[in-house]
């Protein structure tokens, strides 16, 4: 109670100008042109990594990486080369060569090790949801074959965060693997998302590849990355990983008896698909170029007060890296400086950091403050911090995760992903109503952003975890401020120092994240799942 007592006081006497104005100075370093965007391998992200881990040590923290502050993360970068690669159907004792680009391509997602000669079998939405009763492989001979499918949600009536799940590529595959299949192709959905973009890792209905790094299969596409420790790797044992498109769907449909124009209309009403084997077998065969590289995690730590409690640790974590710099200039400016994503989640973690220590805030656990590499790529920095944490995973018992919060007008009430899910959300509601903060639950779950950033990293390894938007009324103005934001700068030039943000409001967002973080650490209990929450399967 002393504790809490302690720290209500410390809310009330906040100074939000002074605090906003600190807060932004470090998006205003992370943010700048000189960042160049702070892409993964960057000499602009080194210059974050060493500025964040310069402040940690002028905060106070305790070293809690492999090296210091650091975490190195060993990565790896594989690129299709088109043109000394190749992509056919053989039927009728004939080969048809798949023209790249406008019928197929090859991803490097793949383990892409040696020519691929294998059939083909269409297995619809390509989803296993047991949830559901839904097996897309029931019945299906996959053992050495290719699986196609229509990269859209298999329509049943389940949450969008467990839909989302089974349809992320990863456990697409997963369930493919474990059918007998060899590799995988996906046809473009008919039905896209009309929401608005947020491409955070993929999910039912972007193209397969997880993460915004590109699938490295067209011409000038971007590198894949992906972690360099095997078993890191989610996609093990796929030998091919083909992109088809509109048109080159007809090719693989012939001869079969159903048409390109049955599926869609079948996906656009929301109705099951038929599953049969295709004609003829997929050829292939990918020249990838790879290549080796680091990018570290920064990791500081509060230790904890209590002898039985110190032990334990509740992580607050938010990406440091950006996508770098565009191909396309626009309005002459072709710099992605992430200022909202995620340079302002990273300013919160300093910023925090900062006020518990110098407010001598105690905690029973220790709070690990976390910055984040290679989230850009496809969380990959959290995912290894997750599977080879600095600290014993078992003891882990919470991740807050903070990824582009949107303080562009006065905070008055919090959308929280994961709410319901686990206690968290009971210490989230109670942390904002001291400060006369309202909380909500995510305004646009249909983007299932709850497993589409971080803190799911966390979230797959058991550990609860809760992430964060400011919120708003539905027709309110804050809504179209939001939404136009995400319209004209999510990804963009535009996401830079220039644009308009409210910093009073971003320092009593960090003031209810701190109440949060100081109400986990201090709670005797372990933060729970609920028994109906879906990542109850995950714990531990």
């Amino acid at each position: 109670m002393y504790l809490f007592l302690v720290t209500a006081i410390s809310l009330l006497a906040a100074d939000y100008a002074a605090e906003g104005k600190l807060w932004w100075a470090h998006v205003q370093f992370l943010a700048d042109d000189k960042l160049e965007g702070r892409n993964v391998d960057s000499e602009g992200l080194k210059q974050a990594v060493s500025y964040v881990a310069g402040q940690f040590d002028k905060i106070g923290l305790k070293p809690a990486g492999t090296s210091g502050y650091l975490q190195a993360v060993k990565l790896e970068t594989r690129l299709i080369v088109p043109d000394e690669s190749k992509l056919a159907l053989f039927r009728n004792d004939k080969e048809e060569p798949l023209v790249w680009g406008q019928d197929a391509s090859l991803t490097a997602r793949s383990e892409a090790t040696g020519p691929v000669d294998a059939a083909m079998v269409f297995v619809g939405y390509g989803m296993s949801i047991p949830d559901a009763m839904w097996d897309d492989f029931a019945g299906q001979d996959l053992r050495g074959k290719i699986a196609v499918f229509v990269n859209a949600p298999a329509p049943v009536d389940v949450s969008g965060n467990l839909k989302s799940h089974f349809g992320s590529t990863v456990e697409r595959w997963s369930a493919m693997k474990r059918a007998g299949a060899i590799g995988m192709a996906a046809i473009p959905n008919p039905r896209p998302p009309a929401s608005t973009p947020n491409p955070d890792t993929a999910a039912a209905g972007t193209p397969p590849g997880r993460g915004r790094a590109g699938a490295g299969g067209g011409r000038g596409a971007a590198p894949t990355m992906g972690l360099a420790d095997p078993a890191l790797q989610e996609m093990a044992g796929q030998q091919v990983t083909v992109n088809i498109t509109r048109r080159g769907a007809e090719q693989f449909f012939a001869g079969i008896g159903h048409t390109v124009e049955e599926i869609e209309s079948l996906v656009r009403d929301g109705k099951a698909l038929p599953r049969f084997p295709l004609v003829g077998r997929l050829r292939a065969q990918a020249k990838v170029t790879r290549a080796s590289l680091e990018s570290p995690n920064v990791v500081g730590m509060l230790p904890g007060s209590d002898a039985k409690l110190k032990d334990e640790y509740v992580i607050m974590s938010a990406h440091l890296d950006h996508t770098g710099i565009s191909g396309r200039s626009v309005n002459g400016d072709n710099i992605n400086n992430g200022a909202m994503d995620d340079a302002s989640g990273i300013a919160s973690v300093l910023e925090i950091a900062r006020m518990m220590k110098e407010s001598g805030a105690k905690s029973k656990r220790s709070i690990v403050f976390l910055a984040v590499t290679a989230e850009e790529k496809g969380e990959l920095g959290s995912r290894y911090f997750a599977g080879r944490p600095t600290v014993p995973a078992k003891n882990i018992v919470a991740d807050i995760n903070l990824d582009m919060f949107l303080p562009l007008y006065p905070l008055k009430v919090i959308e929280v992903q994961g709410l319901t899910e686990s206690t968290l959300g009971d210490q989230v509601r109670a942390a904002a109503k001291e400060l006369g903060v309202d909380v909500q639950t995510d305004r646009e779950p249909e983007q299932n952003r709850f497993i589409r950033s971080d803190q799911y990293s966390f979230i797959r390894n058991g550990v609860p975890a809760l992430a964060f938007k400011f919120g708003y009324e539905a027709g309110s103005p804050d809504e179209k401020i939001r939404r136009d934001w995400v319209r004209d700068r999510y990804h963009k030039p535009s996401d830079d120092l220039n644009q308009p943000v409210d910093k009073d409001a971003a320092a009593k967002f960090n003031r209810v994240i701190m109440g949060l973080l100081l109400r986990v650490a201090n709670d005797t209990p372990r933060p729970v799942w609920k028994d109906d929450s879906f990542f109850k399967r995950f714990a531990q």
